[in-house]
Parts: structure tokens; sequence; C-alpha cells
């Protein structure tokens, strides 16, 4: 058990990063064709509008809530005035909140994608798949919430940033902070990794062409002729 600990959250993480970056670039230099999301919006436009406005508003805060919760050492949210049970409670709020968000657009989404004839036969494998995927994960974090409130000093919250801390700066020891959360916990971080792993190979790799310059290009004056 030690040794699928060690390979899952010791040596697998670094597995899914690399993939992740590599495979990335590989599909931009090999297949530019695909990278785009292949949108479905001419088939049921409403439906999509609201779920991919949900989904991505919710998976975006999320992302940003686990990497600044993950990645921010406690002396430093200690040192701005807040507790470690504090930031757990704020973490299970603000999770909550988001992640209902994402679960209702990822719910849409995946209906959509099922039920449809259409949008089902213009849909891969991998489309299925990585809705499926991220469903699972959202439901699995969303498990883990009322865990969390349960244990308010914040136990599990400081191994799991431990462990991605160490993860990132290359450091030893990293699947020994998470032998002994639970296995909600350890599915949850489980399946996050795995989401980097089949990133390359998934229309997700659109997230790289986000266009970020519409936010600071100039206004554009149109006048009537």
């Amino acid at each position: 058990m030690d040794y699928l600990n060690t390979l899952l959250f010791g040596y697998y993480p670094y597995i899914a990063i690399s993939v992740f970056f590599i495979g990335s670039l590989a599909r931009y230099d090999r297949d530019q064709y695909t990278w785009r999301t292949g949108s479905s919006q001419f088939l049921r436009a409403d439906e999509l509008r609201l779920g991919s406005n949900l989904f991505h508003i919710g998976i975006l805060l999320l992302f940003v809530g686990h990497f600044v919760g993950l990645l921010t050492p406690p002396e430093v949210y200690h040192a701005l005035g807040l507790s470690t049970s504090a930031k757990q409670i704020l973490a299970v709020i603000a999770g909550g909140v988001f992640g209902g968000v994402c679960l209702k657009g990822i719910i849409i989404l995946i209906r959509r994608r099922l039920t449809d004839a259409r949008i089902r036969a213009t849909s891969s494998r991998m489309d299925i798949f990585i809705l499926l995927l991220i469903g699972v994960q959202l439901a699995l974090g969303l498990l883990t919430l009322p865990i969390s409130l349960y244990h308010y000093d914040g136990a599990n919250m400081l191994l799991l940033g431990e462990w991605a801390q160490r993860i990132v700066t290359f450091r030893s020891g990293a699947a020994d902070q998470v032998s002994e959360i639970g296995i909600i916990f350890k599915l949850h971080l489980f399946l996050g990794q795995t989401l980097f792993l089949v990133f390359p190979f998934s229309r997700l790799v659109h997230v790289w062409s986000v266009p970020l310059g519409y936010i600071t290009r100039p206004y554009q004056v149109v006048r009537k002729r």
C-alpha cells in the first residue's frame, strides 16, 4: 500500500504534468487544426450558452481557489490574520458555491451531449469521457466539503497543501503527506492529476488560446455610414 501511495502521489503527479506540457506543445506543433473547442452551438444554442457559462465561471473560480489555497504556505495567511480553521471554512463556502455552479453547468452539458442524437453524433469518445471525468471530479470535490467542515481544524487542508507545495518545489516526502487522508480526498486528488494527463488529448487544449488580448486592446469605434 505504501508503494501504491508513493506511485500515485509521488511519481504520478510528475508524469501527469510532463504529459500536460509536452503533449500540449506537441499537439500545437503537429495538429493545430484541432486546437479548438469544436463548438456545437448551432445545435440547441440556448442550452449550450447556459451550461457553458455556468461551467466556465465555476471551473475558473475553482481553479484559482485550488491554486491559491494549495500553494499558499500557512505562514502567509497567518501573517494576514487568517487562522487555519477560518481558511478551512472560507474554502468550504467558496468551494460549495463555485462547485455547485460548475456542477450545474456540467450536468447541462453532459445531458445535452448524451440525449441529443445530433450532438451525440458530432461528439467524440474523448468529448464524452472528459465531461464525465470532470463531472465525477466535481462530485467528489463536493463530497469532501462536509468532511472538511466536520474537521474544522484544517488538518486535511494542511496535508494537501504541504503535498502540493512539495510537488511543485521538487521536495521529497510529498506522498507521505497524503498517506493518511480519506479515500474521497485521494480519489479527488487522483482524478485531478488525471485531468492534467488527458488534457492534451482533449478539446481542453483550447484553454491555452484564451483571448487575453481582448482585455487590454484599444476600443473599436464603429460609426454608422
